[in-house]
């Protein structure tokens, strides 16, 4: 992943939810959750329907120290989280190995 410090796809031509979630997945509280949620969001928020939106913007909503522990092994998710677009960003980063 080359791309560490924002987006590497523009907003323009998103509609206004996108772009508020695209935004968010790249200004988080910890440095590395802006590489696991904003590399999945530059290569999936155009692909992505609006029920995975809702689940994303619930995966958002937590505390980033939470996800990141579960992307990386440090604690078994929570079963209300394992939902397809969570295996999606989990399969994404493979469990976490590919986030640099």
């Amino acid at each position: 992943m080359s791309n560490s410090g924002g987006p590497a796809i523009s907003s323009e031509g998103l509609d206004g939810r996108r772009r508020r979630i695209l935004f968010r997945c790249w200004h988080r509280g910890i440095g590395e959750m802006d590489l696991v949620y904003g590399h999945f969001a530059d290569a999936e928020i155009t692909h992505l329907s609006e029920t995975e939106l809702d689940a994303l913007e619930g995966l958002l909503e937590l505390r980033d120290q939470q996800v990141f522990d579960w992307i990386f092994g440090a604690q078994p998710l929570d079963p209300a989280y394992d939902t397809p677009l969570f295996r999606r960003l989990l399969a994404f980063h493979d469990g976490g190995k590919t986030i640099k």
